[in-house]
């Protein structure tokens, strides 16, 4: 695990206060400090576990009313070295997201995620013998258009059986499961497509083994690198929906095998930029707009919805998503149908031009399964398989260093009887 120690200047900074307030936290013994001969030093994770805790009210001067109400929400706060959403950019430990995309693989950028460190692979991504085996017969009698995301919930459920050694939570057997996991999850979707000769279904890397199990084109480098960008930009986004769910599985020392099903959940949903099935409803705007025209489709969407579509929008970068935008300009590497690369132009400038926001990563996803003509869900199992990884990346921090909390629920149900009324018998007849 990485951990940056914080200067007394940095520490007072991101907790808002002043130095000398530092040092009282210190002395009440709120804060641990290290001395050095530069100064004193703070760890980064307990400097921001205090800053969003009730023993730290917002601000110097904060009201003690707002000190009690924070105690009392008991709201948990997951500190993580992971991923920093900040002046609309992605940083995976710090470093950006988009450039991962365009200069490492997925596999190199989950090891990243889960080791924080760069060096070759020795141990390869395979499915194990006894879960492919078991998965393998668990989906024979499964229809084969079965969404990809559906084949994974059985997928996981099932290796995990295979696996004896599950609730091995150290970081290097988690990492072990991670890899043969991943894999697995790969090879739970049939082949839609003859292999080209590029393709290797056994051995080779995730987006190898992932491009003919969803589209109908041959894979060539081009696609295969717009394919491991979408992965790596699928990795992980802070605490979305079904991270939170992995990571609060993991607190409670859920096996990796039940973080991974515990993220599928949220994930399965559709609900616009919080879960990765969102990049299906994207699918079906861009199939309907190809069957009819593009502003009729926009036109029904904004009829049943309200108020906005899918694809447009991300509330965290307000000058737009730069996931979307990156897989959006890449989006020429797939080659796939013209018309089809004409259509998504088509939405994305009627999108401008009614003043949508920007279009975001569901939009890039969705658009990448109907350019690359892929099978229905595709765009949803590519960021599934991403967020896997970040899941499982999650799940090392709480096994080092576990989350307390309990989340309280506002109850605004009927009131229970007064006590003289229970203690009374039943009437004759009741």
């Amino acid at each position: 695990m990485v951990n940056r120690r914080l200067t007394s200047a940095q520490a007072a900074e991101r907790l808002g206060i002043k130095p000398a307030t530092l040092y009282a936290y210190v002395s009440r013994g709120v804060l641990s400090r290290v001395r050095t001969p530069a100064g004193s030093t703070f760890d980064a994770q307990e400097v921001a576990r205090l800053a969003r805790s009730s023993r730290h009210p917002a601000g110097e001067g904060a009201s003690p009313a707002r000190s009690t109400r924070l105690e009392e929400a008991g709201d948990p706060v997951f500190v993580t070295e992971l991923t920093l959403i900040d002046d609309g950019r992605l940083y995976y430990r710090g470093l950006d997201a988009v450039h991962l995309s365009r200069t490492r693989s997925f596999e190199e950028v989950a090891v990243w995620l889960w080791e924080g460190r760069w060096a070759p692979e020795r141990i390869p991504w395979k499915t194990p013998a006894p879960a492919g085996a078991a998965v393998s017969r668990a989906l024979g009698s499964i229809e084969t258009r079965t969404l990809p995301v559906e084949r994974f919930v059985v997928a996981a459920a099932v290796a995990a059986l295979t696996d004896e050694l599950r609730h091995d939570l150290s970081p290097a057997a988690v990492a072990i499961v991670g890899r043969g996991l991943l894999s697995t999850l790969v090879d739970a979707l049939p082949v839609v497509a003859r292999p080209s000769r590029r393709a290797r279904l056994d051995g080779g890397s995730i987006s190898e083994r992932l491009w003919p199990r969803l589209s109908r084109l041959p894979l060539d480098p081009d696609r295969k690198a717009v394919l491991e960008a979408a992965l790596v930009l699928s990795a992980d986004h802070e605490l979305a929906p079904s991270t939170l769910a992995a990571r609060v599985a993991a607190a409670f020392r859920a096996d990796p095998y039940s973080v991974v099903a515990t993220g599928l959940g949220p994930a399965s949903g559709s609900w616009r930029s919080g879960s990765s099935g969102a990049p299906s409803e994207v699918e079906n705007l861009l199939a309907e707009a190809a069957g009819t025209d593009a502003e009729r489709a926009i036109g029904e969407r904004l009829r049943r919805t309200g108020s906005s579509v899918h694809g447009f929008g991300m509330p965290l970068y307000p000058a737009g998503d730069p996931r979307g935008a990156e897989l959006l300009s890449r989006l020429e590497g797939v080659r796939g149908h013209p018309d089809r690369h004409a259509l998504v132009d088509r939405v994305v400038a009627l999108g401008q031009a009614r003043g949508f926001p920007a279009p975001n990563v569901d939009l890039g996803l969705g658009a990448l399964a109907f350019c690359g003509d892929m099978i229905a869900g595709a765009g949803q199992a590519i960021a599934t398989l991403g967020k896997a990884a970040g899941w499982l990346a999650h799940a090392m921090e709480e096994y080092a260093d576990p989350t307390r909390f309990r989340t309280r629920a506002a109850y605004l149900g009927p009131a229970p009887p007064s006590p003289q009324w229970c203690d009374l018998p039943p009437q004759m007849g009741e």
